[in-house]
């Protein structure tokens, strides 16, 4: 999700809550609070969208085959937003399925909704802690890429360790990838693209496709959001490293 739409840092306390003492391993990168949602979107929550494109959390391996009724390149997003760029990237790819994982609901219902509204059939939703689902419900060396786009920064030092980018989550997320599988972030943080190129560059089994950040590349569109940022002189760094 694009940082304009996040104000997720505002809405912390400066002592953490009693759930993340107890569990100093994984500290969640999001807050579950409060978020408005149109009636469309709660429509799709609750009635046959949901239930045709969305995938119930398990704690075993998908099998993508049987998921999406063919074998093709399979590619996992981390956090959609309202799901604007991943309908665009499905709608322009669809030689690939997609696994798009949010935990907001405003978000899964606006996917929804363009997946009904614009015919893409090759995306299934997760609503879940990303974590969760990469460390179950991902097999090993079954993903052809991974797509983390603008993912809140937690701009204050205090926060900084709910990042997603981290290199424990890197890790597990590379271990999910084939050989040849990429990790492609974008953020319009500095400091977080900083952080990124160093836990990105230090994990050996990946090598960057670049000298530094990527250009951005062709699949990836602008959102209005980053659009709105570029003209106020803001920047946007992409990163693409492969697994070797």
């Amino acid at each position: 999700m694009n940082t304009t739409e996040k104000n997720t840092d505002q809405q912390v306390s400066d002592t953490e809550t009693g759930e993340e003492k107890k569990d100093w391993g994984h500290i969640k990168s999001f807050v579950h609070r409060s978020v408005h949602m149109t009636p469309k979107q709660r429509k799709a929550l609750e009635g046959e969208l949901f239930q045709t494109w969305c995938l119930p959390y398990q704690a075993e391996p998908l099998n993508y085959e049987k998921v999406f009724g063919r074998s093709a390149p399979t590619v996992l997003e981390i956090g959609f937003g309202m799901g604007e760029t991943s309908a665009k990237i499905a709608h322009t790819s669809t030689d690939k399925n997609f696994i798009g994982v949010e935990v907001f609901s405003g978000g899964v219902g606006a996917l929804l909704n363009r997946i009904d509204e614009e015919s893409i059939p090759n995306i299934r939703i997760i609503q879940h802690d990303a974590v969760d689902v990469v460390n179950n419900m991902l097999a090993p060396n079954t993903l052809d890429g991974v797509h983390i786009y603008f993912p809140d920064p937690w701009p204050k030092k205090r926060h900084h360790k709910r990042r997603l980018v981290q290199s424990p989550f890197i890790k597990q997320l590379v271990s999910r990838l084939k050989p040849g599988g990429y990790i492609h972030c974008a953020t319009d943080w500095e400091d977080y693209a900083m952080q990124m190129m160093e836990v990105l560059s230090s994990e050996e089994a990946l090598q960057n496709r670049f000298e530094g950040f990527a250009p951005r590349p062709d699949y990836r569109p602008l959102t209005k959001f980053e659009n709105r940022g570029i003209k106020l002189g803001y920047g946007v760094w992409d990163l693409i490293f492969e697994k070797k």
